[in-house]
């Protein structure tokens, strides 16, 4: 058990990925704090907004994989396409439910001004801008070329 917890604790793609998740996260709580000029604890968990932290997420772990096993490897080819699935993803079909949330809940208060109706709203902001996937995506490079060594 020593073992694994030596070898997970020099595992630094996985802690690569994670610093950068931590930092993209953080900056798009900077963000919106500064933009809503209030902190809400919310952000810290949520999902959607500037930058992506899905997006910096999964390049991170394609980048610091071609690192480590070089870029010509079958694992940085399934990082990669890991990470455009889920950058497709994010701005496509998660950023549809929004929308489609975003509707829902204006049919839902049109209802309520004419009767009475107990549910709650749905969640609105779920996907992301091709914007918000850029940014996120390039997050996702730089911090690992910053700090995989």
């Amino acid at each position: 058990m020593e073992q694994f917890w030596g070898e997970l604790l020099k595992n630094r793609v996985l802690w690569v990925t994670l610093l950068t998740w931590v930092i993209t996260q953080g900056l798009k709580i900077t963000l919106a704090t500064i933009r809503e000029k209030r902190f809400n604890f919310y952000w810290v968990l949520s999902t959607g907004g500037m930058p992506s932290s899905h997006s910096a997420g999964v390049v991170s772990l394609a980048v610091c994989i071609g690192k480590q096993n070089g870029f010509c490897s079958s694992l940085f080819a399934l990082g990669c396409i890991f990470a455009l699935v889920t950058m497709f993803d994010a701005q496509t079909w998660r950023r549809s439910v929004g929308v489609q949330a975003r509707i829902l809940n204006r049919i839902m208060d049109d209802l309520q001004e004419h009767k009475k109706i107990t549910d709650n709203k749905l969640k609105e902001l779920m996907g992301h801008t091709p914007t918000e996937v850029f940014v996120g995506a390039l997050i996702g490079i730089v911090v690992p070329l910053l700090f995989y060594r």
